[in-house]
């Protein structure tokens, strides 16, 4: 497995929460987690049950993961209410090719049936592993989301075709003209400014953290997911995760906040992203 770009040795160590170190993720195959490029494919072709939910609901979840969820009713960088009894985190990059097959295919399906009804929160985290574009959209992305146009530009940067005209900076700042951002200054100083870089390490450095060496990731209520899986796997480990919440009486804590507007397989290369 190729190593990413803009990674340093010390945020690929697992987190630690007192004595408990946190390698689920990568038990549960992020870090050998193997695609083909989605290019190849018309269609997502993956069988892998990383999803998969046994008979006993608690297996394949990790409380200590699940608390990564920050419900913060005024991240501009997620979709759903705070309080929603089911958190699903998704670490990507705009320029993986699977990523943006979630994104288009999946993530709007999921929004409609499970975020609207007030089921489901989604929470984005920036991972970028292929190099400079990568980071360049990722920041994009967060400047965006300054101006309340964060899930406009992910749609834009994950529309048919975006990725392939490469994530320059003028590039990106086409793209959050087509989302709409108003103050085009602004997320350019954005863009370039130490706030958007210290979060995007942040979720980075999470990402590594907790095993994940490919994107798409995902964690629902503490449950890892690897890659752009079937949308069955989705729904079937957040119904499981909204049925556990309901019957141990333990929906999400926080402040709640109004839904935005929202809009397997996973890569692991810079190879991939090209």
């Amino acid at each position: 497995m190729p190593t990413p770009k803009n990674t340093k040795p010390s945020s690929r160590k697992p987190l630690a929460y007192g004595a408990v170190i946190v390698v689920a993720a990568g038990l549960l195959g992020f870090a050998s987690y193997k695609a083909t490029a989605p290019d190849n494919s018309s269609s997502n072709t993956s069988t892998t049950p990383a999803a998969e939910v046994s008979a006993d609901p608690q297996a394949g979840i990790y409380p200590e993961l699940a608390k990564l969820a920050r419900r913060d009713a005024g991240d501009k960088l997620a979709v759903g209410r705070a309080d929603a009894p089911v958190v699903l985190i998704e670490y990507a990059d705009f320029k993986c090719g699977y990523c943006g097959k979630f994104a288009r295919d999946t993530e709007p399906e999921l929004i409609k049936e499970y975020v609207e009804d007030g089921t489901l929160r989604i929470e984005w985290r920036n991972f970028p592993i292929f190099g400079e574009e990568s980071e360049n959209a990722a920041r994009g992305a967060w400047a965006a989301g300054q101006q309340d146009r964060f899930w406009e530009f992910h749609a834009a940067a994950y529309a048919e075709g975006a990725k392939e005209k490469g994530f320059a900076k003028d590039r990106v700042k086409t793209l959050a003209q087509e989302a709409g951002v108003k103050d085009l200054a602004r997320f350019m100083k954005d863009l370039d400014g130490e706030a958007a870089r210290a979060a995007v390490a942040k979720d980075q450095e999470q990402a590594y953290g907790i095993g994940a060496t490919s994107t798409p990731s995902f964690l629902i209520n503490g449950r890892p997911i690897a890659g752009a899986q079937p949308k069955e796997a989705f729904t079937q480990a957040i119904e499981t995760a909204a049925e556990q919440a309901k019957t141990s009486g333990k929906a999400g804590a926080g402040t709640t906040g109004d839904p935005a507007e929202g809009s397997g397989g996973s890569e692991d290369s810079e190879e991939s992203a090209k």
